[in-house]
């Protein structure tokens, strides 16, 4: 680990606490995430080997004889677990004798649970928590997460404007930030040539090892097409059909590789809010992408003049909004359900947050200055859900604060990235 350039994360904490609680913590999250700077972080505080599959040697013994792998300490890490899922089933057997807490911490970059055969090998016997791609704060330095808690905590949009006047905002160009992602190496890139190429490294190796360990693709080539392609679709529902057509590929084919995507978290699929007894809701996911800078990559958008003037900025500006949104769930005790909403009569919000009986939706907007019908469906939101949504927010390309209507607070979106 580089310490010159380590970055708390704001999960580190959390990963401690459920070691001290469960005997296996599983992290999981893509490639290049920063899941084995993170792990090694915690080595200086706690008497753990640390073992990664990456090693042929290593992987070989995990195969072979995964007793003596496990021998090896009482507190072990193991690393990208994924390269060698018939280790679950050792580990379950120690765990199964012995319960100690904090016995294993591992590491992967598939979803285990979209994994055939593994999904219930440590069912009970486990936590599982997913490391995103940095938030603003993290890219700061200072392990943040945004301030949902915060917002949850108040009561009317009064409260709100006064929170909202009373906190300073960072002043973050978005689009740079979505050009620059999440992932630990584009974030310290020094120049966008620097990124760029670091971006093409990341595609081939996911596409020449990593992808091809974990299923047979006939052809990499279509499987990066449908890669670009899905990119256009970003933030709309997913149609396995008219993607697949788009492709050149067939529905099963197209929705085989969206699973592969979604199974290596590369891509999100928020699903649908449906609980209105007064309307018909649609209920098919949307679709995003777990880091905004790969996504602009894999359609050529390499600089802040192309991506202002590409259709595409506003999708992925929301995109960047739901990736700290994810990460500030997974870090909150209660983990928070997210959500999108839509009717069958074409009202949307891009998000909605429920924790307990709260609903808060938000609406993500690019533009500096807003008209009334740009919150039209909030309102239809609003009015729906009643005392469960006291308010709602939109956050655009704004430097402070401003009521739109009474029950409508614009933020900077700036403060949730």
């Amino acid at each position: 680990m580089d310490h010159r350039h380590y970055r708390p994360r704001a999960l580190s904490p959390i990963v401690q606490r459920a070691l001290e609680t469960h005997p296996v913590v599983v992290v999981t999250g893509g490639r290049q995430t920063g899941k084995t700077t993170l792990v090694r972080s915690l080595l200086p505080s706690r008497a753990r080997d640390f073992v990664t599959l990456d090693d042929l040697d290593n992987l070989e013994l995990a195969r072979k004889r995964p007793a003596d792998l496990l021998a090896r300490a009482s507190r072990l890490t193991i690393d990208e677990i994924q390269r060698a899922p018939e280790l679950l089933l050792s580990i379950k057997k120690d765990v199964d004798r012995r319960r100690r807490r904090g016995r294993f911490l591992l590491t992967g970059s598939v979803n285990l649970h979209l994994m055939r055969g593994v999904a219930d090998s440590l069912s009970g016997r486990a936590v599982y928590l997913l490391l995103s791609p940095f938030t603003g704060g993290e890219k700061r330095g200072d392990g943040t997460v945004p301030p949902w808690s915060e917002i949850l905590q108040l009561r009317d949009p009064d409260e709100l404007i006064t929170w909202g006047r009373g906190r300073s905002h960072p002043a973050l160009d978005w689009r740079q930030e979505i050009l620059r992602g999440g992932m630990p190496r584009s974030v310290l890139a020094r120049t966008a040539r620097e990124r760029s190429a670091w971006f093409d490294g990341f595609v081939r190796t996911y596409l020449e090892r990593d992808l091809r360990e974990l299923s047979q693709v006939a052809s990499l080539p279509d499987f990066r097409r449908l890669m670009g392609l899905a990119v256009h679709r970003v933030g709309q529902l997913v149609n396995q059909t008219d993607l697949g057509r788009d492709a050149g590929l067939s529905q099963a084919t197209a929705h085989r590789y969206l699973n592969l995507l979604e199974t290596t978290f590369q891509t999100h699929r928020l699903p649908a809010y449906a609980v209105n007894p007064s309307k018909r809701l649609i209920k098919a996911p949307k679709v995003y992408w777990r880091d905004t800078g790969l996504a602009a990559h894999l359609v050529g958008l390499s600089g802040k003049k192309e991506l202002r003037l590409s259709p595409l900025a506003g999708p992925l500006l929301e995109n960047s909004v739901l990736s700290g949104l994810t990460t500030w769930a997974e870090t909150h005790p209660s983990r928070p359900n997210l959500f999108f909403w839509r009717t069958a009569g074409g009202a949307e919000v891009d998000f909605v947050i429920e924790q307990s009986r709260r609903l808060l939706p938000v609406e993500v907007k690019s533009s500096t200055r807003l008209r009334l019908a740009d919150v039209r469906h909030l309102e239809t939101f609003l009015a729906d859900y009643g005392e469960r949504a006291p308010f709602g927010i939109v956050l655009h390309d704004v430097s402070h604060p401003h009521r739109i209507t009474r029950r409508i607070v614009a933020l900077p979106v700036s403060a949730f990235l």
